[in-house]
């Protein structure tokens, strides 16, 4: 008799899990729907900050070809004792500079 009583509520308890049928509406998404949102927000505003990036240095760089202020500016630079980066003879010395390549890490 105990046994049978046993087994009928087990099969009971069986098929209130079994034919229990979860209502999409009623299971909380907001935790996994707020770390998505968050993280699609992110990705969309680093997409449009590149993209208003790309498109300001495109109109400046483009805005006047003709300026070629920085030559100008440059050559004050050098007027002043700037070195000259380009400067073969400068690029030889920094080469052998011995602190330097220490610095880099390719001498010991």
């Amino acid at each position: 008799m105990m046994f049978k009583k046993l087994a009928q509520k087990l099969n009971l308890e069986r098929k209130k899990h079994h034919n229990a049928v979860i209502n999409p509406l009623d299971v909380d998404f907001e935790g996994r729907k707020s770390v998505f949102l968050d993280k699609l927000t992110r990705t969309a505003v680093n997409m449009y900050e590149h993209q208003c990036d790309v498109k300001n240095f495109t109109k400046l760089v483009l805005s006047n070809p003709e300026n070629e202020s920085h030559n100008k500016i440059m050559d004050e630079l050098f007027a002043k004792g700037v070195i000259d980066p380009t400067d073969d003879e400068k690029l030889l010395e920094l080469s052998d500079n011995t602190r330097f390549l220490k610095d880099l890490g390719l001498i010991d």
